[in-house]
């Protein structure tokens, strides 16, 4: 099984390796490279980074993404240019034109403070979000590998990364997502009241969809729980795959 590992923003490939460790033999999972943060995926406008990464992928894989990478992955299959996908720690989109607005000079003042302050003092004020917050609990050794791979990522694309693909430059995919509910499966965080709370209300408005709640973790399972989230992986990728029409 062909695994897209699509990571969260301002993380490297290597966040995935907890997962991919715990995945073990029975699929085939590759870091997709992602805008921003590979010099092989440069930033682009949304619809051109989505197809970029479409080139490279076959319809058959699986876009598994985590956050920023989940956004990505869900602009994939609302293309179809994957046949499902598994979204951790997703928004997918803003449809009210005020929240778009306020979202975008929001993303624009992080990219500034990004240029400003370089990627290692970036990572002290945006790691400090309460978003982030049960991350404390992931094991130390585990929290500074990810950190010093994090510190080394250069700031310039990053911040292009905000400005063109994040939050408030993304479509609103949420009609798109409801539409290929079959096709897709959500996975959260039980302590990530606010991802959660999103994830409920796309289950209630598309019951098709699968979700997964995470126990122990809060918005990143990758750091906080990779193996129940490689288990969540695993089975939600067998069960999509193995659908009729799918």
């Amino acid at each position: 099984m062909d695994l897209c590992l699509l990571h969260g923003f301002a993380q490297p490939a290597a966040a995935w390796s907890d997962v991919t460790i715990a995945l073990g033999s029975d699929a085939t999972p590759r870091a997709c490279p992602v805008p921003g943060h590979d010099p092989a995926a440069p930033v682009a406008p949304w619809p051109a980074a989505i197809a970029r990464l479409a080139a490279g992928l076959s319809p058959r894989a699986v876009a598994v993404g985590y956050s920023f990478g989940a956004r990505l992955a869900l602009g994939l299959l609302a293309v179809d240019a994957v046949d499902v996908a598994i979204l951790i720690g997703v928004n997918p989109g803003l449809a009210d034109p005020a929240a778009r607005a306020a979202r975008q000079a929001d993303d624009a003042v992080w990219a500034a403070r990004l240029r400003a302050l370089g990627t290692a003092a970036f990572l002290d004020v945006w790691e400090a979000q309460p978003l982030f917050a049960t991350q404390a609990r992931a094991p130390l050794d585990r929290r500074a590998r990810r950190r010093a791979l994090r510190a080394a990522l250069p700031a310039e694309p990053l911040a292009l990364a905000l400005e063109q693909l994040g939050l408030g430059a993304m479509p609103d995919l949420r009609p798109a997502l409801i539409a290929r509910a079959r096709r897709a499966h959500l996975i959260v965080g039980a302590d990530d009241a606010r991802f959660l709370a999103i994830a409920r209300d796309l289950r209630a408005a598309a019951p098709a969809l699968g979700l997964d709640v995470i126990a122990g973790s809060g918005h990143d399972p990758t750091l906080e729980a990779p193996a129940p989230l490689a288990a969540a992986i695993a089975a939600a990728a067998a069960r999509l795959t193995r659908q009729p029409g799918v």
